[in-house]
């Protein structure tokens, strides 16, 4: 048997913290390892409990939600980090693909929606609510342009195709060559610019002018 995504739950308010909790607790293949009221105390208790994944809100007192993942990230490596909160804000979104998480939901999701993200971002797939997709497309479409990363024009062909959204089996087709080397460009990619995953390489291309 699998072992159970261990999960911490942070949330400033704690009708919804201990709700949250509860909710998950009862779900299979998962298991809540702690709560916290904050960026701090949930940093805290991620070192202390090591969780797979922290669900996390956005805005609370003191640290914020947003610089706490960029603590973990760099703390807690393995650990993914999925932001659950009410707010859509442009701003908010972005911040939180470049703070490195991996995924960012609105509350008002049902709850074995929100296990499934829970098992889906320890597994590495990034979550994001529909709006939210929409709020990222129309900044992405104001985005400036920026620089050029340091990759070669092969490995720049390849995140433009992530950024347009083709998968590696389409990148592969398109460029006359084997997944298997799509891999090793996808991988080279996010290690040379320090990206987690495709998402947030979309959110470099589009940033940096290579659509």
């Amino acid at each position: 048997m699998t072992e159970p995504v261990r999960v911490l739950v942070v949330d400033d308010q704690a009708l919804i913290r201990e709700g949250i909790a509860s909710l998950l607790g009862i779900e299979e293949g998962i298991v809540v390892v702690g709560t916290a009221e904050d960026g701090r105390a949930a940093v805290e208790r991620a070192v202390e409990t090591t969780p797979d994944v922290v669900l996390m809100d956005v805005r609370m007192p003191g640290l914020d939600g947003l610089r706490a993942a960029e603590i973990l990230r760099e703390r807690l490596p393995s650990c993914r980090v999925l932001m659950l909160t009410t707010f859509d804000d442009e701003e908010y979104v972005l911040s939180a693909l470049r703070a490195g998480t991996s995924g960012y939901l609105l509350k008002n999701l049902p709850a074995r929606e929100l296990a499934q993200a829970v098992r889906l971002a320890h597994a590495g797939v990034a979550q994001h609510d529909a709006s939210v997709v929409r709020r990222l497309a129309g900044a992405l479409d104001r985005a400036p342009a920026v620089r050029r990363p340091d990759l070669t024009e092969r490995e720049i062909e390849v995140l433009r195709r992530i950024a347009r959204g083709a998968t590696n089996r389409e990148i592969a087709a398109q460029l006359f060559v084997s997944e298997g080397t799509v891999k090793n460009h996808v991988s080279h990619i996010l290690s040379r610019l320090g990206l987690r995953d495709r998402t947030q390489a979309a959110l470099y291309a589009r940033e940096n002018g290579l659509l």
